[in-house]
Order: C-alpha cells, then structure tokens, then sequence
C-alpha cells in the first residue's frame, strides 16, 4: 500500500493541479482541487484524506541529530541538509560522527564521512543492496 504524504504535500498537489487546469483554461476552485486530490487517492473527500494523511511524519531540518544503519553500519550523526520533495520524499546530506566503511571486501576500505540519501516518510531509502536491505534507515536521535 502507498504511503499517504503529509498535507503539506497533499495541499502543495492540488495547489499544482489548480495552476495546471488554469493554464489550460479551465478555472477550478481550491477547495474542488482539494476534492480531486483526495479522490485520486481513492478517498471520498478532502476530509477523509487529511484525516489519513501522515501528519505525525519526521519534519528534517538542518543541525538536526539522526542515527541509523548506513549499508548495514550504525552510524549516529547530524542532518546537514534537507529537502522536501513535492511526492514526500526527503533528500538528506547526513554528516557521520564517526566515518562508516561503504565496503564490504575485506581488502580494502572506503569510509564515508557524509552521504547524500533519499529516504521516505518511513525512513528508510528506496534503493536496497544487493540482499534488499536499504541503503539507508534513519530516524531522529
């Protein structure tokens, strides 16, 4: 099942539909752009939608303190960068507090001291490793 966006998100769609159906000349009032949103979410109105939309998600922020595991290594660090997607996912710069060695041979290292990740309302990145783990899951510290 697809996780429904937080409203923000949702509000920043119709406010895009709206702008969209405008520029092709047909006016259309927020409060029905509102409506089809929710009704292409397979909801039945604005309401039902809003009352299901993940308002309790992570809201990111720069200087923020995050832990997870980082292609399967814990890591404790800080949100150096974040961005909001309009489809409710996060681009993050995370910094490590201790640098985390991306891999796995046992010949050589490469350690990490920042990364770049995409992450969803979930915390967790959508690209997995080669046994389907995420790259990434973070969560508040």
């Amino acid at each position: 099942m697809t996780q429904i966006p937080s409203r923000d998100v949702l509000k920043a769609q119709a406010k895009r539909l709206r702008a969209d159906m405008r520029d092709k000349g047909t006016e259309m009032t927020h409060a029905s752009a509102l409506e089809t949103v929710a009704h292409q979410w397979g909801m039945r109105d604005w309401n039902t939608l809003a009352a299901k939309a993940d308002v309790s998600a992570v809201q990111w922020h720069p200087g923020q303190r995050a832990s997870g595991r980082y292609l399967g290594h814990a890591f404790d660090g800080v949100i150096k960068a974040a961005r909001l997607s309009s489809s409710g996912v996060w681009s993050l710069t995370v910094r490590f507090d201790e640098p985390v060695d991306v891999v796995e041979s046992q010949h050589f290292t490469s350690l990490r001291r920042q990364v770049n990740a995409t992450i969803n309302a979930q915390g967790e990145s959508p690209q997995k490793t080669s046994d389907g783990q995420p790259h990434m899951v973070i969560g508040p510290a």
